[in-house]
């Protein structure tokens, strides 16, 4: 029987646009193996990829502006979760739920005000997430699972999906 062990990277620092996001993985000194699996939270590839809008620069349109009102939301969030949004599957009280572009369901369409680095700042899911997975794989030689923690409205609880894979055959 195989063995399973999981380990969190030292010393990732703070990411911003346009760091070395394999380079400051390599930093740690943690040694990768072609039959490792690195699972990389979706808010660092984002952030390296420069997937964060800073509220000052959004302009809430009528729709944002309505919903945010219901909601209690700032409209700015609710404008970035409208632009990331394919489908609003339902709007409930405070509760956004969205199908994104790539298919995902899930709260605000996947935009985060949390951990994203700056002030009055929201992190938007990685344009192709499978595409940062299969970069990272390529720097640093391992199978490589973007992820994020999918909240679920009206339940307790948090659930981590594989938003992107590389290097691994995915159950859809």
């Amino acid at each position: 029987m195989g063995e399973l062990s999981v380990l969190a990277l030292p010393g990732i620092p703070e990411v911003r646009e346009g760091d070395d996001l394999a380079g400051l993985i390599r930093a740690t000194g943690v040694e990768l193996r072609p039959d490792d699996v690195l699972c990389v939270a979706h808010k660092v590839v984002s952030k390296a990829e420069g997937r964060v809008r800073r509220l000052a620069d959004i302009e809430p349109g009528h729709q944002a502006t309505e919903m945010a009102s219901v909601s209690g939301k700032d409209p700015r969030h609710v404008q970035a979760v409208l632009d990331e949004a394919a489908v609003v599957v339902r709007a409930v009280g405070g509760h956004l739920i969205c199908r994104t572009r790539h298919g995902f369901v899930c709260a605000n369409a996947g935009v985060d005000r949390s951990n994203t680095g700056i002030d009055d700042a929201v992190v938007l899911l990685p344009e192709d997430p499978d595409a940062s997975a299969r970069a990272l794989r390529a720097a640093l030689g391992c199978a490589v699972v973007v992820t994020d923690s999918f909240g679920r409205a009206w339940r307790v609880g948090q659930a981590e999906v594989a938003i992107g894979v590389a290097g691994l055959a995915p159950l859809d």
